[in-house]
């Protein structure tokens, strides 16, 4: 399993840069951040997490650009992934997006891979334009129009929420297949639609088995015909024992995601190294 760090970005603290290098000096293989465009204040979407309105982090209201800081990313590093846990790609115009992420994996050399999610603050959606209760299906429309740029000599879609007619868009992304993976809870319709539309699965902070999850996943991705197996990225909530880690192994998960604490930049960077010294990398 590979073993890769995320930095819940803020206007304080770490600088992505900082972190991404202390990380690939560390060992550690991907490199993640998040994203939140607003934080409407008044809101009828409840955080998964705590099940109503408040936030478990004031971090969520000063989220930096994912893009933009996995760019100082890739500018001070050479071997690191530079990834989103997760991005919310309908939550920008599709055109523009595509150029953005085939700009990094242009410039970082091919290191991109997209965690999206469908998005769990339907108020924050909402103000995008993006009915809740179709968000999926945005999402799905706008990866198939992105690859289409990132593919196609002359790319264009038709869609409910995508439409475009014959376009040229360079660069076009280093990787043959730019992975996405998606980051939701569990459950047979996330799986299907993964299976259907996406490269692998990211766990939330509140799933449980996972195990018995990826289990599920790869049924659903046999089930849908697909070649290889799936990408399956764990967020480490806890403390794995070795028992947890060769579990998740022996069923599938690909990758481990651990959380760079909070602090100042030089405890953060102090608190990678140490990790990836114990993890041995």
């Amino acid at each position: 399993m590979r073993n890769g760090l995320v930095l819940f970005t803020s206007d304080r603290g770490i600088t992505p840069a900082r972190a991404a290098k202390a990380g690939e000096d560390a060992g550690f293989d991907t490199f993640y951040v998040p994203e939140h465009t607003h934080i409407p204040i008044k809101r009828d979407a409840a955080h998964p997490g705590t099940g109503d309105e408040t936030l478990p982090d004031d971090r969520y209201l000063r989220t930096l650009d994912p893009w933009v800081s996995l760019a100082t990313a890739a500018a001070v590093t050479e071997r690191i992934r530079l990834s989103t846990a997760v991005s919310l790609p309908v939550e920008s115009d599709p055109i523009t997006l595509a150029k953005s992420v085939a700009t990094l994996d242009h410039l970082s050399g091919g290191r991109v891979t997209i965690g999206a999610g469908f998005g769990w603050n339907t108020d924050e959606l909402a103000d995008h334009h993006v009915p809740a209760g179709k968000r999926r299906t945005v999402l799905r429309e706008y990866l198939e129009a992105m690859r289409a740029l990132w593919t196609q000599e002359e790319a264009s879609y038709a869609g409910e929420f995508v439409n475009f007619g014959a376009s040229w868009a360079w660069p076009k992304p280093v990787q043959d297949h730019l992975p996405v993976v998606i980051g939701a809870g569990a459950g047979p319709k996330t799986f299907a639609w993964i299976a259907a539309n996406a490269d692998g699965w990211m766990t939330t902070p509140i799933e449980t088995e996972i195990a018995e999850r990826c289990r599920h996943l790869h049924r659903a991705w046999a089930d849908a015909g697909r070649a290889g197996a799936p990408q399956i990225h764990v967020l480490i909530t806890m403390r794995p024992s070795p028992d947890d880690l060769a579990a998740w192994a022996d069923a599938g998960v690909t990758d481990l995601i651990w959380g760079i604490p909070d602090k100042s930049a030089d405890e953060a960077a102090g608190a990678i190294g140490r990790l990836g010294e114990r993890l041995k990398l």
